[in-house]
């Protein structure tokens, strides 16, 4: 049943069907029509809520040791590893809500901690990797803002705030190094290029200047199509260098 149930929990947590701290109702009805096709039991949506209630205590509680040393997790049998009884000892007098879980196997441990990992946010409350960072540093600049330091620290204090100000002076400056530079960047990116010339305004170019042969005229036309500047070099010339220039390019 419990791997019934974590597909589908899976399934739905990288969709994102979560409503604030509980699944979005249709994944309940998915989660009860899956464990009654691949287990043929009974089961209701009040059974599937007090699982997933017992997998996010599971969660909780062993998430809790592995953050301390001397605990690991032992995936060929499916229950916490411990360096000693000493490790194990110590932690349970802490934590008594743990004492049962030395020997106790949890299988789907790794569909467990995915689903039930409070890092990440979801539902209406998910937050995009830009607007966390964004609140972060709101944080820092209103932290450093309004930092005070222990009367004992008053001279660090000063020197620390002034710190502080200066960074605070510099900021709109290097906001509008920013502003100015987008503005470059834009400015650079959308303005319309130069406009080339055409196989028929070359064509044309050449044909006007006397006694150009055929074969010279193909090798330079062949030479301007491709090279916009050789050709407004050309046409900058005055009509009687034009064919000179021209042999100098095609017979270098």
């Amino acid at each position: 049943m419990d791997k019934a149930l974590l597909d589908v929990f899976v399934e739905h947590y990288n969709k994102v069907d979560r409503a604030q701290n509980q699944w979005k109702p249709h994944v309940y009805t998915t989660a009860v029509k899956n464990v009654i096709e691949k287990c043929e039991m009974k089961i209701t949506k009040e059974n599937i809520i007090s699982r997933s209630k017992t997998f996010d205590k599971y969660h909780a509680i062993i998430r809790k040791m592995l953050s301390q040393s001397g605990f690991g997790w032992d995936w060929d049998n499916n229950k916490i590893s411990v360096d000693s009884d000493d490790v194990w000892n110590t932690y349970v007098q802490a934590n008594k809500d743990a004492a049962s879980y030395r020997h106790k196997t949890i299988k789907f441990w790794n569909m467990i901690s995915l689903v039930y990992s409070k890092d990440r946010a979801n539902g209406a409350g998910a937050r995009t990797a830009a607007e966390s960072a964004a609140e972060r540093l709101r944080r820092m600049v209103t932290t450093a803002r309004t930092l005070t330091l222990p009367h004992p620290l008053k001279s660090m204090e000063i020197e620390r705030r002034k710190g502080i100000d200066q960074m605070t002076l510099l900021l709109p400056c290097f906001g509008e190094k920013l502003d100015n530079f987008i503005a470059a960047f834009q400015a650079d990116v959308c303005e319309p290029s130069l406009k080339l010339a055409s196989p028929e305004e070359i064509l044309a170019a050449l044909d006007a200047i006397p006694g150009l042969g055929e074969d010279d005229g193909l090798a330079t036309y062949d030479i301007l199509v491709s090279n916009d500047r050789k050709f407004k070099s050309l046409q900058a010339l005055p009509d009687g260098m034009k064919k000179k220039w021209i042999l100098k390019q095609v017979n270098p």
